[in-house]
């Protein structure tokens, strides 16, 4: 028995019109018929009653068709089945995630985890932008978003959002104002908001500021963003953080302390996400790059 003739079986059982079923299997009925008798004698036991207006099935072939069914299709599943059973094993891997992680930024990383899904499993580990660096070149992370400037050669990066930075300043100083210019606040202390968790770009924004006249600091130990508000809201300081008011770290703003924009100055904070370029080429990180690649193609602006 071969599985044709199952499946000329349940064509003209579906049909019982040897016609209609020929057409169905794009065959002549003649051949189809002389199928039917093949199976009915191999079986011993005759499957159809035919006159010549009407077809029935008998109780031999009644009995047959849910079998038949069952058989045709286990058969049509074997392609994938077999797929399933030789596919690479789902891995997990960890993704590292800074603080104050935008959420339009947030939304673009489950989107890499849900075109993934079928390969990697994504779960997000929290941390510095220096630790995660160093996580991912010793190959604890996979990948991570770390703030940017990054220098480590060993790995590869893509851009994914760029942040722009205003001013927390006194709420009442500033009271009905739009913008502020950074002469207007170089009677006051600078206080940095992310020395130790970004230090590459804490160095390089009090570098600027110097350059734009603001001499004074203030550093805060163990300072966190609500204290540095708190710090703000007294009136002799300011910082610096997300413009968005979408940002999560606008949270931490306390009454007495607004964010404005620069008018004269345009700092920014940008991000990226990053690899080790050894395990995207050909390594086992390469269907996952290639997911970032396609996801992360077009940086977020905000």
């Amino acid at each position: 028995m071969e599985m044709l003739h199952l499946r000329y079986f349940v064509a003209v059982a579906e049909e019982l019109n040897f016609s209609q079923a020929a057409r169905k299997l794009h065959m002549a009925a003649s051949p189809l018929s002389q199928r039917i008798k093949d199976l009915e004698h191999e079986l011993g036991h005759k499957l159809f009653d035919r006159s010549t207006h009407h077809v029935t099935l008998t109780a031999a072939g009644s009995a047959l068709l849910p079998i038949a069914r069952d058989v045709l299709e286990q058969v049509n599943a074997i392609p994938w089945r077999l797929q399933e059973a030789v596919k690479p094993r789902r891995s997990t891997v960890f993704v590292g995630m800074p603080g104050g992680v935008h959420p339009a930024l947030r939304e673009r990383v489950k989107q890499l985890e849900e075109r993934c899904h079928d390969r990697f499993e994504l779960k997000r580990w929290p941390g510095t932008t220096p630790d995660l660096v160093a996580a991912v070149h010793q190959g604890k992370l996979a990948l991570s978003l770390v703030r940017m400037p990054v220098t480590d050669p060993a790995l590869e990066m893509i851009p994914v959002q760029v942040e722009r930075l205003g001013a927390v300043v006194p709420a009442d100083r500033f009271a009905g104002r739009d913008t502020v210019n950074i002469a207007e606040l170089s009677d006051l202390s600078y206080i940095p908001s992310a020395s130790e968790s970004i230090p590459a770009y804490s160095e390089d924004m009090d570098r600027q500021l110097s350059n734009a006249g603001i001499k004074k600091r203030l550093k805060v130990d163990g300072a966190e963003y609500s204290g540095i508000s708190e710090l703000v809201a007294n009136g002799s300081s300011f910082s610096i953080t997300m413009l968005d008011p979408a940002s999560p770290m606008h949270l931490f703003l306390v009454d007495g302390a607004t964010v404005l924009p620069f008018a004269d100055f345009r700092p920014q904070l940008e991000t990226a996400l990053v690899w080790r370029r050894d395990r995207a080429e050909e390594g086992d990180l390469a269907e996952l790059v290639a997911g970032v690649r396609d996801v992360f193609a077009e940086p977020l602006s905000t």
